[in-house]
């Protein structure tokens, strides 16, 4: 099917979308993103919809010794799970795999009086989306990834200050083989009319 849009650069721009798919963190090489790409990832992040320019959120990008310290919580985090040995080691190797790593930083405010709970929620959503694709236009493989980890107080508190909840990450870095589709999915099982 031909890519719609009204310019050239809004059909590529599309046509760049349609094909990002997520890259898990084994698959991705130095070079990560620089500082300056990290910036546009973040002004992209900024564009998600956000009623009344709350900015829910922020990010905390490790890299090199950052992400050494990330490998140490993730250490500890397995040996207060039973895990010894080779199961620590695999602990290790899920933090330093990507060579950037960003944290995603929830600041919901729930006593907001004008943007709801479930409005600051979809704004941070955004920003997770948008920078993906940030990442992905400018070359890079990324993967929003999250489970136990992000919700264990030990390696939350090491990312948030009071008030703040620990999403998960983006892992990101140069993809060594072009990424794969998990299977298409038709988009008229969530297009409808009203």
């Amino acid at each position: 099917m031909p890519v719609p849009g009204a310019t050239p650069e809004g059909r590529e721009a599309l046509r760049l979308l349609l094909t990002r798919y997520s890259v898990s963190a084994k698959h991705l090489r130095e070079p990560g993103p620089g500082d300056d790409e990290l910036w546009a990832m973040a002004m992209a992040a900024l564009r998600a919809p956000d009623h009344e320019k709350r900015v829910p959120f922020r990010f905390a990008v490790a890299r090199g010794e950052g992400l050494e310290r990330l490998a140490a919580l993730f250490v500890d985090y397995g040996r207060r799970h039973g895990k010894a040995g080779p199961d620590l080691e695999r602990e290790r190797e899920k933090a330093m795999q990507a060579p950037v790593v960003v944290a995603v930083i929830a600041r919901i405010n729930p006593g907001d009086d004008v943007v709801p709970v479930h409005e600051q929620w979809t704004t941070v959503g955004g920003a997770i989306a948008n920078a993906v694709n940030a990442l992905h236009f400018m070359g890079y493989g990324a993967k929003m990834v999250a489970g136990a980890r992000a919700s264990d107080p030990a390696i939350a508190a090491a990312h948030c200050v009071e008030g703040e909840i620990l999403v998960g990450w983006i892992a990101a870095g140069t993809m060594h083989e072009p990424a794969k589709a998990r299977g298409e999915i038709d988009p008229s099982c969530v297009l409808g009319r009203f």
